[in-house]
């Protein structure tokens, strides 16, 4: 049997970024479901008969909604559910489950293996957010002193891992900053490296497994460690912000930040516009945190993006293949079209959707709104069809609401309120609908082949939308046929002048007009 390769444990600053383990953050940020039935006293004991239970009911391994439904006691919606977030937080795109069309997650199932660990990670905990950003803001933060502890260790010492069912730790743990991308994770390993695909690999025993992993996380905080260290007396590059959910709540720099963990950071944009394109985008995901009183575009495909501590803002985003997470927002507009999104604890928020699946809504929430897709840019139809958003599907007044209490976080909760529904999002009204128009005056990636929404309106939005403009068009003839002398006219002009300031500043749209504002 061929022994792992230690990981080096010295001189870390030296080593190969690349060969550095982290775990991998989308199904903590986006796969976390509060489904009580879901939280195990004893993940791995209890995952055991489970596991083998559901083999019982897979065929050739995999498992769809009505299996799922029967091993865990959960409703047929909540079992699609859990299909819906596995295909968007898996790590293979090769996956038949990430790569299935709509009509046909069903009937693909997904890989018992897979949903032991996604059922595995549903106990985790999230650390309180702390009040300051210190050193360990910027540092990997695993789910427990080892997350696989449980997961590996309650296997049989004689139990052995194939190559294939190595590949499944993929799903929680990643090489470098961007994983495994154009790599197996099997290939980043020691233990099937350079493996013949003609040739069956060598099992490789569990326990063997298990200590490499450990090796592998005790020298990964090791350099996270000496390299926080190395900068703590100087200014942190853009590239060294890896800014924890936990810890967003005190970012203020006011800039778009690249992290090394491909994501970009927009941070404490404040009673201004804020404009990015594909190009200016570095990575698949965006994070947009602490931004107020703006306007922000987000135009650009994107794999995930997350929305935390906004307030007053209008904010759009372009196109999200795999997940949009909004939290902890106050009185902001979101703008978004995406394959889903998750709404948790915000306040007064509308959202303006364009979803092929139905919006989630968890934890404590208040005067929420849903309202169908309401814009578009050039570009914007290209974008969609790059991270695959169906535009003949849009499923935004149908929310789906969860639990108030999110059970993976640390904070203590009342008894008895573990149980209650979160509150849902009320429609827009159509008469209160309108198009949201974004200003021409970007420059650079202006063209494209989008001329309108991609997103058909709705009957009674349709309606509306159509009366508005007649009568906006009727009130500009009436202005304009109007027999007034030139002084009435100024007065006039005047007196819609400051109505409409006033709607402005009331409806919060004077946000759209920050891009005006010389700098």
């Amino acid at each position: 049997m061929t022994e792992p390769t230690e990981p080096c444990t010295s001189s870390s600053l030296a080593r190969d970024p690349t060969t550095v383990i982290h775990p991998r953050r989308e199904p903590f940020e986006h796969g976390l479901l509060p489904i009580p039935r879901f939280i195990f006293s004893d993940p791995a004991q209890t995952l055991i008969p489970l596991k083998q239970k559901l083999l019982e009911l897979s065929s050739n391994q995999r498992v769809d909604s009505a299996a799922i439904s029967e091993s865990l006691q959960i409703s047929i919606e909540h079992a699609r559910l859990v299909l819906d977030t596995l295909a968007s937080v898996l790590h293979s795109d090769a996956e038949p489950l990430v790569a299935a069309k709509l009509d046909e997650i069903d009937s693909v199932g997904v890989d018992v293996h897979d949903l032991v660990l996604f059922l595995y990670i549903q106990s985790y905990k999230r650390l309180l957010p702390r009040t300051h950003k210190d050193s360990a803001a910027v540092t990997d933060v695993w789910p427990s002193t080892s997350a696989f502890d449980g997961y590996l260790s309650a296997l049989s010492p004689l139990q052995v891992l194939t190559m294939d069912r190595f590949e499944h730790l993929g799903f929680l743990i990643q090489f470098g900053d961007k994983g495994s991308e154009g790599n197996s994770f099997s290939q980043s390993s020691p233990f099937f490296a350079n493996s013949d695909p003609d040739m069956p690999a060598v099992p490789v025993p569990a326990a063997q497994v298990h200590d490499w992993l450990l090796q592998n996380i005790a020298s990964a905080l090791d350099y996270i460690s000496e390299r926080t260290s190395s900068k703590e007396n100087g200014p942190a590059s853009a590239s060294d912000q890896d800014v924890a959910m936990a810890d967003a709540c005190t970012a203020s720099v006011n800039k778009v930040s690249t992290s090394t963990r491909s994501a970009s950071f927009i941070e404490g944009i404040s009673k201004s516009s804020y404009v990015k394109h594909a190009s200016d985008i570095k990575g698949s995901s965006v994070k947009v945190l602490n931004c107020h009183e703006s306007a922000i575009y987000i135009l650009a495909p994107l794999r995930y993006a997350t929305v935390y501590g906004c307030s007053d803002a209008t904010i759009v985003i372009g196109a999200v293949g795999k997940a949009v997470r909004v939290e902890h927002c106050e009185r902001v507009h979101v703008i978004v079209a995406a394959k889903r999104i998750c709404i948790a604890n915000c306040r007064e928020c509308v959202f303006f959707l364009g979803v092929n699946q139905q919006p989630l809504i968890l934890g404590d929430n208040h005067k929420l709104q849903v309202a169908p897709y309401n814009t578009f840019y050039s570009q914007l139809e290209k974008h969609m069809n790059e991270v695959g958003i169906v535009p003949t599907v849009n499923r935004w007044d149908e929310p789906l609401a969860l639990g108030m209490v999110d059970p993976h976080d640390s904070l203590s909760h009342p008894a008895g309120v573990s149980d209650v529904q979160a509150e849902s999002a009320t429609r827009v009204d159509p008469d209160q609908f309108t198009d949201f128009v974004i200003p021409n005056w970007f420059g650079g990636e202006s063209t494209g082949a989008t001329k309108g929404n991609p997103f058909t309106l709705p009957d009674a939005y349709m309606v509306s939308q159509h009366k508005n403009q007649k009568n906006l068009g009727e009130i500009r003839h009436l202005l304009r046929e109007a027999p007034l002398e030139d002084s009435r006219k100024r007065e006039l002009s005047s007196a819609l002048h400051v109505y409409f300031k006033d709607w402005l500043y009331a409806s919060g749209n004077i946000r759209q007009l920050y891009c005006l504002q010389g700098d």
